[in-house]
């Protein structure tokens, strides 16, 4: 929650020219309702539920198409055991490295002051439940296959993806891949 999932994901995939999916986005659209209305009108199960469905079609919905997508999700989806088999079965199933998981991470303190100028994030009350929370999930996030840093600028960090090497592209100033401008998610 507030690492910048979503801004870095469409920058990333601007600078891959790949597709873009926020799962939020999915989720709004397929339900009708905000995700704090889906919260606060039927809880967080049935949030669950809409959430699995929509990694579950985008993922398909790629793989039919033969799309490369970077899809951002929310920042409970990988603390969740059967999406977690979900994004790696569908993500095994495509040609090439398959799906590769990105935690951005964040000090929490930064986290802290991002959540608290959002105003529709359901599950940030305060800041001990905000710590708790956090804590619950960390080691859900910390099975990622790759962490990076997400503090400071937007564009920095869309540059030390793309410097792990996992898009067959190198850092400017590594032989190729030009940054400039464009942003990812």
């Amino acid at each position: 929650m507030g690492s910048g999932k979503s801004t870095v994901g469409r920058l990333l995939a601007a600078q891959l020219a790949w597709r873009f999916a926020d799962l939020d986005d999915e989720i709004e659209r397929e339900s009708g309702l905000s995700i704090s209305q889906i919260f606060a009108q039927k809880g967080e199960p049935a949030f669950r539920e809409i959430e699995h469905q929509c990694i579950e079609r985008a993922l398909r919905s790629a793989s039919a198409r033969n799309t490369r997508l970077v899809l951002s999700l929310g920042g409970g989806t990988f603390a969740q055991p059967r999406n977690v088999a979900l994004i790696r079965e569908l993500g095994a199933a495509q040609r090439g490295p398959g799906a590769v998981v990105i935690w951005l991470d964040c000090a929490t303190e930064e986290l802290l002051q991002r959540c608290v100028l959002m105003g529709d994030r359901p599950l940030f009350r305060d800041e001990a439940s905000f710590r708790k929370l956090y804590e619950e999930r960390l080691p859900h996030y910390q099975q990622a296959d790759y962490r990076v840093e997400s503090g400071g600028e937007t564009m920095r960090v869309v540059e030390r993806i793309l410097a792990l090497g996992i898009f067959g592209l190198s850092a400017p100033g590594r032989g190729g891949g030009n940054l400039s401008g464009a942003p990812k998610s």
